[in-house]
């Protein structure tokens, strides 16, 4: 799956990561586009195609201060929510995925036994992912650079389902996520296997706009659980759905981006992306 989509990812996130090493020498365009091997001109051309804004402004989304700023402005209401999002109101804002369903608990305790899970490989502006599905919803998505890896984490979690390669509708509608047009997304529906305390954590997620950033403090008080917040960050750890449920957009309260399931620079490349969707 080395595709060219693919290929640019890659030479993006090698410029990233060479951007966060060498930050305190605050490095040109010409020396960043000399490390990936690119032309400034064709350098600047694909990081913009990619991210959609200039290297620099996006340098400034990733930033700790950026960061730091958000969080402090995060107590913006509802209806400003919805406006900074692109989305019509607020009742889009809280549809957008419609609901989460949990396994029942036999599902939850056997390993999947029964369920009939389809899943695929699709491109992302972040990597290559994997994404399956059972027929109440979408119950896992990873990034997966190699397929059988990919289809391993899949089966990992679910040791006794039966397994079907097959994209279904509840798969499309999911991959629309990464589309810049969010009119297309229709129903979501995600059937994912959790504890209560989980779904609550995961449901929380999913309230944060695009380009904002949150706590896990925050999101301990969110569920109502204030002195949880240990327990809210093992419960993101465990996201079973990558970039639908953004746990992305939780970072330390100090402003630092801090680990990600899915790779540090990974994170960085989608808070910064999200940061040039909103504020182009």
């Amino acid at each position: 799956m080395n595709t060219q989509e693919n290929i640019n990812y890659n030479r993006i996130a090698e410029a990233i990561d060479y951007i966060k090493a060498n930050f305190k020498d605050q490095p040109n365009l010409d020396e960043v586009a000399e490390k990936v091997h690119l032309s400034p001109f064709h350098f600047q051309r694909l990081f913009s195609e990619w991210a959609g804004t200039s290297p620099k402004k996006f340098l400034q989304y990733t930033s700790i201060e950026h960061a730091k700023k958000l969080l402090k402005e995060n107590q913006a209401t509802i209806s400003e929510t919805a406006y900074e999002t692109g989305l019509s109101g607020t009742s889009r804002l809280h549809d957008l995925f419609v609901n989460i369903e949990g396994m029942t608990p036999a599902e939850y305790k056997n390993g999947g036994k029964n369920l009939e899970i389809n899943y695929s490989f699709a491109e992302s502006p972040f990597g290559n992912i994997i994404v399956a599905s059972t027929p109440k919803g979408v119950c896992f998505m990873a990034f997966a650079e190699d397929e059988a890896n990919g289809f391993l984490s899949l089966k990992d979690k679910f040791p006794n389902a039966h397994f079907s390669k097959k994209l279904d509708l509840a798969q499309q509608n999911a991959l629309f996520i990464f589309q810049n047009d969010w009119s297309r997304l229709s129903e979501i529906k995600l059937h994912l296997k959790g504890t209560d305390f989980q779904l609550k954590v995961w449901e929380a997620l999913l309230k944060i706009p695009m380009g904002q950033l949150s706590t896990y403090g925050s999101i301990a008080h969110q569920i109502e659980k204030p002195n949880a917040s240990r327990a809210v960050g093992t419960a993101i750890g465990s996201n079973p759905v990558a970039f639908l449920i953004p746990c992305h957009r939780v970072i330390q309260s100090s402003g630092i981006f801090g680990g990600y399931m899915w790779g540090n620079t990974r994170k960085t490349a989608i808070i910064g992306w999200e940061g040039a969707q909103v504020n182009p």
